[in-house]
């Protein structure tokens, strides 16, 4: 069968990609909002390859209230995808943690000692609700830390309560997050706001991180026209992002 992604090959006139190590994805089947079989997860494999990305992290959601994810169904998922990919012969190295919803749920996992997913020794992945913001987000940090992890805010440049509020960016790192940057959120994929706070943090020097957060083939070609990726390089530039997370 003819790749749908085919289309996507890295255009000739823009063959820069920030990462080679996507640490943000949601390409593993069934599990959430991302891929919803084990086909279309390879095929969103390809289209990462394509781009140059050698290395994913699948970090699917784990929701309270809608997708209670755990080690068991992640691994089982992961184990799926991983021998699809040996039996057709795809040379692409794929692991996974977990994109954890700082709720009450996620404050009980750590109340128990529940080991959590992570993308590598003690650094975890999360994120806040896009519906409203948090009360205190001090009282995430310290719970996450206090129990030995180092957190990462995912793509703090789209909840919607930030934006125009620049202020609240440098209070997540005081309080001891590392934020990742969404590559789409430069493109205005999501939005002018959106844009404008992406392009804020990274001029602020407050992204440590930078992910797809690639959950379909839209994802994909988006990454891959050639004028986003001319403003990947100019937002960029040629510096090794997700370098320390092997």
């Amino acid at each position: 069968m003819l790749s749908i992604f085919s289309k996507y090959k890295t255009p000739k006139d823009s063959t820069y990609f920030p990462i080679g190590i996507d640490i943000h994805s949601h390409i593993l089947p069934g599990i959430d909002d991302g891929s919803a079989d084990t086909e279309t997860s390879i095929e969103l494999i390809k289209g990462l390859m394509a781009l140059g990305i050698q290395k994913s992290i699948a970090t699917p959601h784990i929701i309270s209230d809608l997708y209670r994810n755990d080690s068991s169904s992640i691994q089982q998922a992961l184990r799926l995808l991983q021998e699809a990919l040996k039996q057709q012969s795809i040379a692409f190295e794929l692991s996974a943690a977990a994109e954890y919803m700082m709720d009450s749920y996620f404050l009980e996992l750590l109340r128990k000692e529940e080991k959590l997913l992570t993308l590598k020794d003690n650094i975890v992945l999360t994120e806040f609700s896009y519906a409203s913001m948090p009360d205190d987000p001090g009282l995430f940090s310290f719970a996450i830390i206090t129990a030995g992890y180092k957190p990462i805010l995912a793509h703090p440049e789209r909840y919607p309560y930030y934006a125009g509020n620049y202020k609240a960016y440098h209070r997540l790192v005081e309080l001891g997050f590392a934020l990742q940057l969404n590559l789409l959120s430069l493109t205005g994929y999501y939005g002018k706001e959106t844009a404008k706070s992406a392009e804020y943090l990274l001029k602020n020097d407050l992204i440590s991180y930078i992910g797809t957060d690639c959950h379909h083939d839209r994802h994909i070609a988006a990454l891959s026209d050639p004028s986003n990726r001319v403003l990947f390089e100019k937002y960029l530039g040629h510096r090794e992002w997700n370098g320390n997370i092997v």
